[in-house]
């Protein structure tokens, strides 16, 4: 296999071409700002796979008319700690921010907040606002349902999305714990960027269309799935469809959105569902005050040493040893932020092909 080509780009110029091109359809410029932050912070942590590389959908779903630029989101049901939102078929990368501050806002009032979400489309990276949480001390929860990608155990066809889930846990010296996982066995863009690159996916991570295992990208691309985390039942993939499950019933039964297979399409190419049961697909957000329960800088010390012996662990033979959850994407980004953005080729002609349909300069 030939070595990928990529082109790097500062993250200041990919924020600024997806603020550019977020306006271009008439999102507000406040608007623009924020999602082009929610993006950058997904190719600064390394998560290549929900960063500007979702761009393009975002252009098609907005060229189209299948997302609002201008939602008026709408608080239908609330409590002094609790509110169901209505995103007004607006941004993900838009709503999500702004419900998390609502779960944010009530938890600064009432010790925890938590907030669900219908009638709303992809929001990056779930990490991004467990993050935002603990900048105020929170210890915050985040999570969405997607598409159907991925068949539950022993299924044979797609049901579930890849349902991720985000928790972060703040150190006083040490970097913070940032837990952010899908419920598969991987990310779907992985499945993508495996694609880009014409690299084989690993065992265990799909189905093919008859239901055997594959892998080939295309094989779970065209009419296959993804596999739940762990997999097998040997494995531990009843685990990985369990916690779909709860995601699935947090994000979408809770707040009147579309569960499971019936959740709406966010690529062209995917299927629309026959029928609906809400609107949109969902997002669940949580957020607590740490010191309802601890004083901050107790916790933060207990999660310095917590840290440090789990740093200290003897590792496995033939193995680099145990990674602190976060590790990996903080490691990223410190690069990142000085060295710029590896985008692969398809992903910088998906741009330019932006640029030359609405004008806006790339490169």
């Amino acid at each position: 296999m030939s070595e990928v080509e990529t082109k790097t780009y500062p993250i200041e110029t990919l924020m600024a071409f997806s603020q550019a091109v977020f306006q271009h359809f008439g999102v507000p410029e406040d608007d623009a700002v924020l999602a082009s932050e929610v993006l950058a912070k997904s190719d600064l942590r390394g998560i290549d796979s929900h960063g500007v590389a979702r761009l393009h959908t975002y252009f098609d779903m907005l060229s189209l008319g299948r997302i609002n630029p201008t939602p008026e989101l709408k608080i239908v049901r609330e409590t002094p700690s609790t509110a169901t939102v209505d995103g007004d078929n607006g941004l993900g990368l838009v709503v999500g921010p702004k419900a998390n501050e609502i779960a944010m806002e009530k938890a600064a009032a009432c010790g925890s907040g938590w907030v669900s979400v219908s009638n709303t489309n992809h929001y990056g990276i779930a990490g991004y606002y467990v993050m935002e949480a603990m900048k105020r001390d929170l210890i915050g929860m985040s999570m969405t349902n997607t598409t159907k990608l991925v068949a539950p155990l022993w299924g044979g066809e797609r049901w579930f999305g890849t349902n991720p889930i985000a928790m972060a846990f703040p150190g006083l010296e040490e970097p913070p714990v940032v837990v952010d996982f899908a419920t598969s066995a991987s990310a779907y863009g992985k499945i993508e960027i495996a694609k880009r690159k014409e690299e084989e996916i690993p065992d265990g991570w799909a189905i093919d269309a008859e239901g055997h295992p594959t892998k080939d990208p295309d094989g779970m691309i065209e009419g296959g799935a993804q596999l739940p985390l762990g997999s097998t039942r040997e494995m531990g993939g009843h685990k990985g469809t369990c916690l779909a499950a709860m995601v699935d019933i947090l994000t979408c039964v809770l707040s009147g959105a579309n569960w499971g297979p019936l959740a709406p399409p966010f690529a062209l190419r995917q299927e629309i569902p026959e029928r609906s049961v809400g609107k949109g697909i969902g997002h669940f957000f949580g957020a607590m005050r740490i010191d309802g329960f601890i004083e901050p800088d107790e916790f933060k010390r207990q999660m310095d040493d917590w840290v440090r012996t789990y740093r200290a662990t003897k590792p496995q033979p033939g193995t680099p040893g145990v990674v602190v959850p976060g590790d990996p994407e903080r490691e990223a980004e410190a690069v990142r932020a000085k060295e710029g953005i590896p985008l692969v080729m398809p992903v910088v002609e998906d741009l330019r092909d932006i640029a030359s349909q609405t004008g806006i300069a790339f490169d």
